[in-house]
């Protein structure tokens, strides 16, 4: 479970920066998740499904994060994965990013934060299926990049 939980993050961050220069795979992105899904933040709790309108709400955050800051989101980066095994198949996935901004005029700024990913490992190549967040816009704002 270990090393494919760990390749799943590795190829999100390679997907999610590809978005960030404006090559965005959706199909491959949205291969990531599982076909329902569940995410809680400050702002609430949701449930979805990996559908067209979960597409488009993923190409509309791509291109609010390249336009983050002055000049964009320039790069988003894992530190690290912890896993917490829940059972053989099911684990929470502690990633630890890592995102530049480039801002105009500034040095680039680099925000560290954390995401816990409910992720199972079923039929062969794993599949986020929850996530948790913290408040994302309180930090952007905090240095100035919101």
């Amino acid at each position: 479970m270990d090393a494919s939980m760990r390749a799943l993050f590795e190829r999100y961050e390679r997907l999610f920066n590809r978005a960030l220069g404006g090559d965005t795979d959706m199909e491959a992105i949205a291969a990531l998740y599982a076909p329902e899904f569940i995410g809680a933040a400050p702002a609430g709790v949701l449930a979805g499904k990996n559908d067209d309108r979960f597409r488009e709400a993923l190409a509309q955050g791509f291109a609010r994060y390249r336009a983050m800051g002055t000049m964009g989101t320039k790069g988003m980066r894992v530190r690290g994965v912890r896993l917490s095994p829940l059972d053989e198949l099911h684990c929470v996935a502690h990633v630890g990013w890592t995102a530049t901004y480039a801002r105009e005029g500034r040095p680039d700024t680099a925000i560290d934060f954390d995401v816990h990913y409910f992720v199972r490992g079923l039929d062969g190549e794993p599949q986020v299926f929850g996530w948790v967040t913290g408040d994302e816009q309180a930090v952007l704002e905090a240095h100035g990049i919101a």
